[in-house]
């Protein structure tokens, strides 16, 4: 990154490896509080705001305006208003009515809190812009900085120190730490070799974004030529997130212009660390944004390099964090079907009782089907039977089989990426403090939450119910199991749910085992695989049947998981009523 700040798509992006302010005069003096300033009179003007017909009757040109108020803003904080205008005459007219120039200070500051604001630092010993602040002190003592800039000079205008202050997120809301470190890569993937990798990551909670979309459309098609070998890259607007995908291992390049789907990855997959990446080729990469002026979504099976690759233009129609999972999800999905393991679209709970039993649980479906919800409400009512619960995997499974041909399962990634619609009222502010919240006052609002230790989700685990989520079925047992392979695999072949808007499609909608990621392209590999894990899991006992969730069916939203949680629990407790955890005095 050779600039020092830029403001691209709703993001400012400080370089604080170039220009890192530890005094108050030295923030207003420096390059980015001019291009803050620049980007606030540019938005006004062009909206023709009160504000700026009150700065425009001082100075016509914009240019004029921002030196103007860089300079008042600066000498705002060792003197009042009447003393600036005294020695100052030229700037008097800013504060002929002290309201309004108060509203400008307000105005600017919300212009600069509206911004999506990250924080860049290289980890170079020769860099001089960051000096020898550690990277966590550095966003928090900036943070303090912006605020006392804030402070001071809106104190000075109204002539008093409020006595309420918020202790909001007015710095970044988020900080990456990053390497130039030449990766591992083949001779075709060479243009990539000079993009900085992210080493570690700060949020700010509670990290709000918005995306130009709030669904994703289709599934992502397979192309019989490389989509990356012959594409250049300009290193400024690139970072790689290497990340752990299950056990595999994917460089994921994001173009700075979205950084918010690239650094909302870390709640969702295990930043890989340098030691298991330097020296790697990875399994699969991903380039997220790619600027050709096109709507590209193609993924390619490299085969002379054993790697999976993928390309997403540049484009608001995928502007939306769904479009950086699936597709990382559907590199992973089919490199794993061309090892005979079969990806499972789904959710898997492990429960331990307080008899020690455990029971390990799968709910698979599409997406809006109800795996997730149903496990939140198993949370909720199953308090008293519990002694711990682990959620393996909230959206992306795969079974395997170990050396003795038995079926097991495992997840891949560490978070959630769950609809606010339909959690518990009131779930999402009590993770408040961990989550990503995306497009919260939309339709299929989302929150990515981190859940479950890596570790948990690459181990093998044991099936014990392999269940489908029916969110379109309002008659019939909310728990029920099927007798053979063939009636399952009907109903788990079709992968049949009501559609809920989470997508681009509505109503009864199918996909081949409910899983467009990977399984869908690659139908003629799943099927004998899809054939010989189910026998193999009727043979072992797995008990496999189908969990009526009736999301999909309008006024069930919330008591359709409710009741499938409570037959779960019935089941495998024995229970006929379920009691509730007694309240804590």
């Amino acid at each position: 990154m050779s600039y020092k700040f830029k403001i691209t798509r709703g993001n400012a992006i400080l370089n604080f490896s170039e220009e890192y302010c530890q005094s108050r005069c030295e923030l207003i003096e420096s390059e980015s509080f001019a291009r803050v300033l620049k980007g606030y009179v540019h938005d006004i003007k062009r909206k023709k705001t009160t504000a700026y017909e009150y700065l425009r009757e001082v100075q016509k040109e914009s240019i004029d305006i921002v030196d103007d108020l860089r300079t008042v803003f600066r000498l705002l904080l060792v003197m009042d208003p009447k003393e600036l205008a005294s020695i100052y005459p030229k700037f008097a007219p800013y504060f002929r009515d002290m309201d309004e120039f108060t509203q400008v200070i307000e105005d600017v500051y919300l212009f600069w809190r509206r911004l999506q604001r990250y924080s860049v630092v290289y980890n170079e010993e020769s860099r001089g812009g960051y000096q020898n602040v550690q990277f966590a002190d550095a966003q928090v003592n900036f943070e303090a900085l912006v605020l006392s800039v804030y402070r001071s000079i809106k104190n000075k205008c109204i002539g008093q120190s409020e006595n309420v202050l918020r202790q909001i997120t007015a710095g970044v809301n988020a900080g990456l730490r990053v390497s130039n470190m030449r990766s591992f890569l083949p001779y075709e993937y060479r243009c990539l070799d000079n993009i900085p990798f992210i080493e570690s990551v700060i949020i700010h909670p509670p990290f709000i974004t918005y995306s130009k979309r709030n669904k994703r459309d289709g599934v992502f098609p397979e192309t019989k030529k490389n989509p990356i070998e012959d594409l250049k890259f300009d290193q400024d607007q690139w970072f790689c997130y290497p990340a752990k995908v299950g056990d595999l291992l994917c460089f994921v390049y994001f173009n700075v212009a979205y950084m918010a789907q690239g650094v909302t990855l870390c709640n969702l997959f295990q930043l890989a660390t340098e030691e298991e990446y330097r020296n790697r080729k990875p399994d699969m990469i991903y380039v997220y944004g790619y600027e050709d002026g096109k709507k590209h979504q193609y993924f390619y099976q490299d085969d002379e390099n054993d790697m999976m690759v993928a390309l997403l233009s540049a484009n608001d129609e995928f502007d939306y964090f769904g479009y950086m999972k699936k597709m990382m999800l559907t590199l992973h999905n089919v490199r794993k079907i061309n090892k005979k393991q079969l990806p499972v679209h789904g959710a898997m709970v492990q429960i331990t009782l307080q008899s020690g039993e455990t029971k390990n649980i799968v709910v698979m479906g599409d997406s809006g089907a109800g795996k997730s919800e149903t496990i939140e409400q198993i949370k909720v009512y199953g308090a008293a039977y519990i002694r711990d619960l682990i959620t393996v995997y909230d959206d992306m499974g795969l079974l395997s089989l170990d050396e003795k041909g038995t079926v097991k399962t495992s997840g891949t990634e560490i978070g959630a990426f769950v609809r606010l619609d339909d959690l518990d009222a009131g779930y999402s502010f009590k993770e408040l403090d961990r989550s990503v919240f995306m497009n919260p006052d939309k339709v299929n609002a989302r929150i990515v939450i981190p859940i479950t230790e890596y570790k948990d989700v690459v181990a093998k685990h044991d099936v014990d119910m392999f269940l489908y989520a029916n969110n379109y079925e309002e008659n019939g047992d909310s728990l029920s199991f099927f007798d053979n392979v063939d009636d399952a695999l009907k109903v788990f072949r079709a992968g049949n749910r009501m559609a809920k808007g989470t997508t681009t499609e509505y109503g009864l909608v199918g996909s081949y085992f409910a899983n467009p990621f990977g399984p869908v392209q690659r139908q003629d590999q799943c099927e004998p695989l899809l054939q010989d894990y189910f026998q193999r899991m009727f043979d072992q006992g797995v008990k496999v049947g189908q969990l009526r969730t009736r999301l999909g069916i309008k006024g069930n939203e919330h008591n359709g998981p409710k009741e499938a949680a409570t037959e779960i629990l019935k089941y495998i407790t024995g229970e006929k009523e379920l009691k509730m955890l007694e309240d804590d005095e």
